[in-house]
């Protein structure tokens, strides 16, 4: 991974942590005030900071990596921090698939799988350079990611933190084809593997 990073990455770090963190029943609700002081995403500092990456975004500025990885130690501190880089993950995944033009995503939802996973892969190879420095590559009836870098990575216990890159395929998969068969995490740096890998079902979708 560079050392920028897409700025729509700390964005989607810090919305998750927000709607987790944001109440969901009346009771929380009448003590926002209260509970702002104790939720992080509730925090002035974090509706500032996404104001912040949100006008990043719109500029087209990246975000240098150890900023972005300070935000991830952050969320990697928290007892919940695999939902949070799950949550993130999904998020990004979709920011990203809007980022493909119309004609194309139209094209990967209603073409046959035949047609539409070569396209597909091309998108996922795009994306997981972009937002996640992955290499993407077809490995018979699946595909490979690997990364030895990255923002989230040894940032939580039990490698909680790689829970990001695999929510962000997974997702992304889901988005562009419709489906999505079993995403596995083959190697994992917390293990000592060197990198981590993720092989996503690919021939069999659709």
């Amino acid at each position: 991974m560079a050392d920028l990073v897409d700025p729509a990455v700390p964005l989607m770090l810090l919305e998750a942590v927000r709607a987790v963190d944001t109440p969901d029943d009346d009771f929380e609700i009448e003590f926002v005030e209260e509970l702002r002081s104790k939720r992080l995403g509730l925090s002035v500092t974090v509706r500032n900071q996404i104001r912040r990456y949100e006008e990043a975004v719109r500029r087209g500025q990246g975000v240098s990596f150890d900023e972005a990885s300070g935000i991830a130690r952050l969320i990697g501190r928290r007892p919940d921090a695999e939902a949070v880089f799950r949550e993130a993950g999904r998020r990004l995944a979709r920011v990203a698939y809007g980022r493909i033009s119309a004609p194309a995503r139209w094209f990967l939802r209603l073409m046959p799988g035949l047609l539409a996973r070569p396209l597909a892969l091309r998108q996922v190879r795009r994306m997981a350079l972009r937002y996640l420095g992955d290499g993407v590559r077809r490995v018979g009836a699946t595909i490979s990611a690997e990364a030895s870098r990255s923002i989230s990575f040894d940032v939580a216990p039990r490698s909680g933190g790689c829970a990001f890159h695999e929510s962000v395929l997974r997702e992304f998969i889901q988005q562009c084809l419709g489906a999505v068969g079993a995403v596995e995490h083959v190697r994992c740096r917390g293990r000592q593997e060197g990198a981590c890998e993720w092989r996503a079902e690919w021939r069999a979708i659709r």
